[in-house]
């Protein structure tokens, strides 16, 4: 099967050019090959002098990297951002596996930094300002990118955590996951209160988000029974240790993160406006 014609403007870029434009192929991390990534690369990029922001969006469970990336094609040529989906595969570390990444460790993988390398191969390849990203997680991802967060707060331009089934607040007194009393220990840093005060967060979830089927919790405060109690409980930690969030809590959804991002790009766009 031959590959389609490219328009006539394609044809003037170089072939490696045009395949590192748009929507791309998923790309084998260098550091870890195990792990890979997909972006989309807007037009704006052939011509820009300065590195563009980036965005980075997280998938859940389902590990649908591919749509998240493709929901954000018009968002990236609006705004001027490259958006990379990174994609952490079942079954690292332990055949069937679909959580471990969701808390950064697990076994022999630190997926927090496995992000951290993508982010700087993406940068020797692309202009793009790496340096500090705007980071989307939902569900699962949504799990990820908070706890990322505790770990490296000044890396993000902005934070939005989108409906996690378990949060991780910030309590030093509770070990990890539930708390973050450990972090030291496990991760070899100190939660950066100062730095975490510094980035925009927002915290997004359905209005009908209420199921609780697959994130029972026995004998864990988990800040509630839903996904929409939960994350309330989690707003309510960064407020009370003096992070601002601003909460969406979307009507007429359910767990359904693809839905709810025009609610997320409308809050990264209002960051990117402001750099």
């Amino acid at each position: 099967m031959t590959s389609p014609r490219p328009s006539a403007d394609a044809r003037v870029l170089d072939p490696v050019e045009y395949y590192h434009s748009g929507p791309t192929a998923f790309f084998a991390s260098q550091r870890d090959q195990r792990f890979s990534y997909c972006l989309y690369v807007p037009g704006v990029h052939r011509t820009a002098k300065a590195p563009l922001p980036l965005t980075v969006v997280v998938h859940g469970t389902q590990r649908m990297a591919e749509r998240y990336r493709d929901a954000y094609r018009g968002f990236a040529e609006e705004n001027e951002t490259v958006v990379l989906a990174p994609l952490f595969p079942a079954g690292i570390g332990e055949a069937g596996d679909l959580h471990g990444f969701k808390r950064l460790s697990f076994r022999d993988v630190r997926f927090d930094r496995v992000l951290l390398d993508i982010v700087d191969e993406v940068a020797q390849r692309y202009r793009v300002d790496a340096g500090r990203f705007a980071l989307h997680g939902f569900s699962g991802g949504g799990q990820f990118v908070h706890r990322f967060a505790y770990l490296h707060a000044r890396r993000l331009s902005a934070l939005s955590v989108g409906a996690p089934g378990r949060v991780t607040r910030i309590n030093p007194d509770v070990p990890w996951w539930p708390g973050t009393a450990d972090l030291r220990e496990r991760f070899g840093v100190d939660l950066d209160l100062e730095a975490l005060r510094a980035v925009p967060v927002q915290m997004i979830v359905g209005a009908d988000d209420v199921e609780t089927w697959e994130i029972a919790e026995p004998g864990v405060d988990a800040g509630g029974d839903t996904r929409v109690e939960r994350l309330t409980s989690l707003r309510d930690n960064f407020e009370a240790h003096g992070i601002g969030v601003r909460l969406d809590v979307v009507p007429g959804l359910a767990h359904r993160g693809l839905q709810l991002q025009p609610v997320v790009q409308e809050f990264f766009a209002g960051v990117l406006a402001g750099r």
